[in-house]
């Protein structure tokens, strides 16, 4: 059975130069050169008795003024028998293709598509536009290649409307994703579709950072919540406490030690040795002294905030034996001022409550493994969801990061025979993961957590699927490590030169559509799709709260006053109950 059958209306023109996986195609007539568009595929025969077909993507189309020298007989007032050069305009039409897979027919005679390209087209090879039934013939094999047990339906090929786009499931997650769109450009809708199908698995687990509350809708999911001012103290299922004890010895100095004072070292020294101290009292006083041989600064074991506080008061207003018989002031007599303002102040205030003001059911030995159950258990709920809209701007970097640590720390100390992968939805990544010179020690501690599970993650079942808008303020390293891309429209300049940046050379071409791509239209490259593709996106049946309000529609109407002092009290409050 024939693969493709072209005739002459499908012809291109023939190959004039060749590189690796781009090819020059010379077009000889300007009716050929019509057939050509930006994004097409087309087909090109390899020699040989087995039927085999390369498969390239247009990359361009142009029609070149060329200057070529003709000699023709000299005028009669120049000597008999001179001749004289002159110069000719004539047109060269070349389309450029990139080169993107094969189709070959397997032992079954059955057509079947690869990405692996073994042999290049020879000069002079005919080329032939991929269009009406052949390209149909085409998008149904890559459709019934990509629909397996493993697949993730997307929606439709843009260039073939009736065939439908599927995505590996299983590459998708295992190499990492970056999901990238411009505002209203339909990143939620995506995010939201691709939860929707994982929802229907029986033992899918992913794990969704919100930091506006886009996704508190979703049926399907559990949803917890950073708790904010007007909740603290109180336990319930929804709200996720992040306890102080489970901050790192890194973390812990990003949020309370100034690195530019004189004294910082002292700090740092006086302040780990405290919270050591305190943690070894508590295992003692639990009867987990087995656990002493292990522990560490970084030890995720509660510890009362407040002795810390009073053990650095003491060293900062400590007087010792002075050698005439009187007092002097102590090695540290005054070096914890600061230090200890910024303490009680960061305890005091309510903004960080679900840090210091919590439940004493936070406090116990067991709360950590509590709070994981809740994070981790796919058997309670297959998506879980995070709104982390209460969380204050200076520290929101180190609480997504401490979260992100600590379930990865875990599934890292998880047997490995009753391990369940997972995947971290990252939305809005660029608000904690960012890229910029010389980032402050809050972000710094995020991006170095996030780092850690782009490189090694997939070792340990965690996957990372980096959700943003601007692109260009994303880490790079995270970005870099993401072989998925999924871009929806991007307008910005700086935008669209990081995403090309990330492509391979022979591809980056392919990104020239990005400002033109409608809402809800993805291209999507990588491993997990078989061909780089445009894709028109299913629209989730429960959509987030992210729809761009229509102003001119809303103004329109006729409205009621809205409640501004009901408002300002919500504000004062810090929330809408």
């Amino acid at each position: 059975m024939a693969i493709f059958t072209f005739d002459q209306s499908y012809a291109l023109g023939r190959v004039r130069a060749v590189d690796t996986r781009r090819v020059s195609i010379q077009v000889d007539k300007d009716e050929e050169l019509r057939r050509a568009r930006v994004g097409q595929l087309v087909a090109l025969r390899l020699p040989g008795a087995i039927e085999e077909w390369l498969i390239g993507m247009i990359d361009s189309v142009m029609k070149s003024p060329v200057m070529e020298e003709t000699i023709e007989q000299a005028v009669p007032m120049e000597a008999e028998g001179a001749e004289l050069a002159m110069p000719r305009e004539s047109v060269l039409n070349t389309v450029r293709v990139t080169l993107v897979g094969r189709v070959a027919l397997d032992a079954g005679q059955k057509p079947c598509f690869s990405r692996s390209i073994f042999q290049v087209p020879e000069i002079d090879c005919g080329c032939n536009v991929l269009r009406d039934a052949q390209l149909q013939a085409f998008m149904n094999l890559l459709s019934v290649e990509s629909k397996t047990e493993h697949s993730l339906e997307m929606g439709h090929y843009t260039m073939d409307e009736k065939a439908v786009a599927y995505l590996d499931g299983n590459r998708l997650f295992q190499r990492h994703a970056s999901l990238l769109g411009s505002t209203g450009s339909g990143k939620s809708w995506l995010v939201a579709a691709i939860l929707e199908q994982a929802a229907k698995l029986p033992s899918s687990n992913l794990i969704v950072f919100d930091l506006h509350g886009e996704y508190s809708r979703l049926t399907y999911a559990s949803h917890l919540r950073v708790p904010g001012p007007e909740e603290l103290g109180t336990a319930a299922n929804e709200l996720l406490y992040l306890p102080y004890w489970l901050l790192n010895a890194e973390e812990s100095q990003s949020m309370f030690i100034d690195r530019s004072e004189f004294t910082a070292h002292n700090q740092v020294m006086a302040f780990q040795d405290a919270v050591l101290s305190q943690k070894k009292a508590f295992l003692e006083a639990e009867g987990k002294t087995e656990m002493l041989s292990a522990l560490t600064l970084d030890s995720p074991i509660p510890f009362p905030f407040e002795n810390v506080i009073s053990e650095l008061r003491r060293l900062n207003d400590e007087m010792v034996p002075g050698a005439r018989g009187g007092e002097k002031q102590g090695v540290f007599y005054g070096q914890f001022s600061r230090l200890l303002i910024r303490l009680q102040s960061k305890r005091d205030d309510k903004r960080y409550g679900f840090l210091f003001q919590i439940p004493t059911t936070e406090q116990t030995y067991d709360a950590m493994a509590k709070m994981i159950c809740r994070l981790m258990d796919f058997s309670e709920s297959r998506i879980r969801v995070i709104d982390f809209s209460e969380v204050p701007a200076d520290i929101l970097p180190v609480m997504v990061g401490l979260v992100a640590r600590v379930v990865y720390q875990v599934q890292f100390w998880t047997e490995v025979n009753v391990r369940k992968p997972l995947a971290l939805v990252c939305d809005e990544a660029h608000v904690y993961l960012p890229n910029k010179e010389g980032q402050n020690p809050v972000e710094q501690r995020a991006i170095e957590n996030f780092e850690k599970i782009a490189k090694e993650g997939r070792k340990y079942g965690v996957a990372m699927v980096v959700v943003s808008q601007r692109p260009s303020d994303v880490s790079t390293t995270i970005l870099s490590q993401c072989n998925n891309l999924l871009a929806l429209r991007l307008t910005n300049g700086d935008d669209q030169g990081t995403v090309k940046r990330l492509m391979p050379e022979s591809l980056a071409g392919l990104m020239d559509a990005l400002p033109i791509l409608d809402t809800g239209e993805v291209l999507v490259v990588g491993d997990c799709v078989l061909l780089p593709s445009r894709i028109r996106v299913n629209p989730p049946k429960e959509k987030p709260i992210s729809s761009t309000i229509a102003f001119w529609d809303e103004w329109r109407k006729a409205a009621e006053k809205p409640d501004f002092a009901k408002a300002v009290e919500h504000m004062r409050r810090q929330s809408r109950k």
